[in-house]
């Protein structure tokens, strides 16, 4: 590679680095904003509510950015379909991220802290790393793996401490949710290499339209609901920030750093959820979070810098 290259690749690299970090950002606030969403719904309404009006976000940049015109002097058109052949992984990415995993973890905590719940997103790069390994055929050194699995296993132990380690029928809906999101991550991660990120999780929300509507108008009206401060800014959250603006730097990101490495930028993202537990929700954070994120921060550095 010629060093104009090499700097562009660089670049390139950085700023998906950083894309995914956002992702992980967003989703360190998805189990605080549940919670507060569950003050006022019903699990059910929360996920299928949830799932509507992100639908709708991604609907309406769908129709309103557009696409570039195919030949000069045409006109911005709509965004168009996608393939036929990308439909079967879109319909993974909305089993796996849009439906089952907000379903899965909602109903997680209704019983669970989400000190507990974070278990889930600690092992979940690594997870991600094996689906993709399946997947797509990437095959990360030795190196990578020996860091990805010493801090799965920091921030596993870490969290089940937290919750004493007892297994629940909470831990149950975790650990399934956890398989069905790395198959979302993984699908999602592959289809962002043919396709703007920002449309493989829109056109996945779209296509769980059907779905979701009228689950919502079901749920509705079988919960109740109590509208409050708390409740509705929980929901906005978990629809525009989780579940799709999170999502659509999430999948630039791993479109351009690759799956395997971005993924183990969550390892970070239990403890920021244990921050985000403190600062909103009044949970107590013991004095291993300090011990632990040092060296989950350690196996981020060595993930990013090993070569696939």
């Amino acid at each position: 590679m010629t060093p104009v290259a090499v700097a562009a690749h660089r670049d390139r690299a950085g700023l998906g680095t950083l894309q995914a970090a956002l992702g992980v950002l967003a989703f360190s606030l998805t189990f605080p904003a549940t919670a507060w969403g569950l003050e006022g719904f019903g699990p059910w309404s929360l996920v299928a509510v949830r799932s509507v009006l992100a639908a709708l976000i991604a609907g309406g940049c769908l129709l309103a950015v557009g696409a570039p015109p195919r030949a000069p002097g045409r006109a911005w058109g709509r965004v168009p379909p996608p393939d036929r052949r990308h439909w079967p992984g879109l319909a993974v990415v909305g089993a796996g991220v849009v439906l089952g995993f907000p379903m899965l973890t909602t109903l997680a905590l209704q019983t669970s802290t989400t000190a507990h719940a974070a278990v889930v997103v600690g092992l979940l790069p690594l997870t991600t790393a094996l689906l993709s390994a399946l997947r797509v055929g990437s095959r990360p050194s030795r190196t990578f793996w020996a860091a990805a699995l010493t801090g799965a296993a920091a921030v596993a132990v870490f969290t089940v401490r937290q919750s004493g380690g007892a297994p629940t029928t909470a831990d149950l809906y975790l650990f399934a949710a956890l398989l069905v999101c790395a198959a979302g991550y993984t699908e999602g991660g592959r289809l962002a290499r043919v396709m703007p990120g920002w449309q493989v999780i829109g056109w996945a929300l779209v296509l769980c339209l059907p779905l979701t509507v009228p689950a919502a108008a079901i749920a509705l009206a079988l919960e109740p609901v109590r509208l409050t401060a708390h409740s509705v800014a929980g929901l906005l959250w978990v629809a525009a920030g989780s579940q799709f603006l999170g999502l659509v730097v999430w999948y630039r990101g791993m479109a351009a750093i690759g799956i395997p490495k971005a993924s183990q930028l969550q390892l970070a993202q239990p403890l920021l959820t244990l921050v985000w537990s403190v600062l909103l929700l009044n949970e107590r954070l013991t004095p291993a979070a300090p011990l632990t994120a040092a060296a989950v921060l350690v196996c981020i550095a060595v993930t990013q810098r090993t070569r696939a």
